[in-house]
């Protein structure tokens, strides 16, 4: 059987400025972000986002900080963080979405605020900005190296999270956020 080929929208280039005190590690960042696409930012009134390790001066931008803890910030991840939730953190924050992950979140056997359960993964993002391109289960699997279990699994909380039963209409959702902000 022949495979239909899956034609995707380009996915927007985000102007990201990196902070970040030790040069090497800026330069490190610097290959992430180019590497997922992104332009590199020096200017605060031209970037999108805001990519800090550690700690992150003072700015309006929506920031995403690698092994921070401030909680003000939309993005929070651990420092160790893949180059994959880096620049999905970078799309999702740019957005208007709020990323954590468990380690960033909360540690081990703390309660967890009702608001805290309602945030999308990086994965769960990528996963229905794929749906929102039209792609299948199947295709969604096979672009992200993952199974069609997971992604099936990934859907179906991000559809909780929602509010939503709906696989489309979570993709609805998530697409109508991007265009409001």
């Amino acid at each position: 059987m022949r495979e239909i080929p899956q034609h995707t929208a380009p996915r927007p280039v985000l102007r990201v400025m990196i902070f970040a005190a030790e040069p090497v590690r800026r330069a490190g960042l610097m290959v992430i972000v180019s590497n997922a696409g992104h332009a590199i930012s020096d200017d605060p009134d031209q970037a999108d986002v805001v990519l800090a390790d550690g700690v992150l001066p003072a700015t309006d931008l929506p920031a995403v900080t690698l092994g921070g803890n401030v909680p003000t910030h939309a993005g929070l991840l651990p420092p160790d963080a893949s180059p994959e939730q880096i620049d999905a953190a970078i799309r999702a924050v740019a957005t208007g979405l709020v990323v954590r992950t468990v380690e960033a979140s909360r540690p081990a056997f703390a309660a967890v605020a009702e608001q805290e359960l309602n945030l999308l993964t990086p994965r769960e993002v990528e996963v229905l900005g794929a749906i929102s391109n039209g792609l299948s289960n199947k295709a969604i699997a096979r672009q992200l190296g993952i199974s069609q279990h997971t992604v099936k699994f990934h859907v179906a909380n991000a559809a909780s999270k929602l509010g939503t039963k709906s696989r489309v209409r979570a993709a609805v959702l998530f697409v109508l956020d991007e265009i409001s902000r």
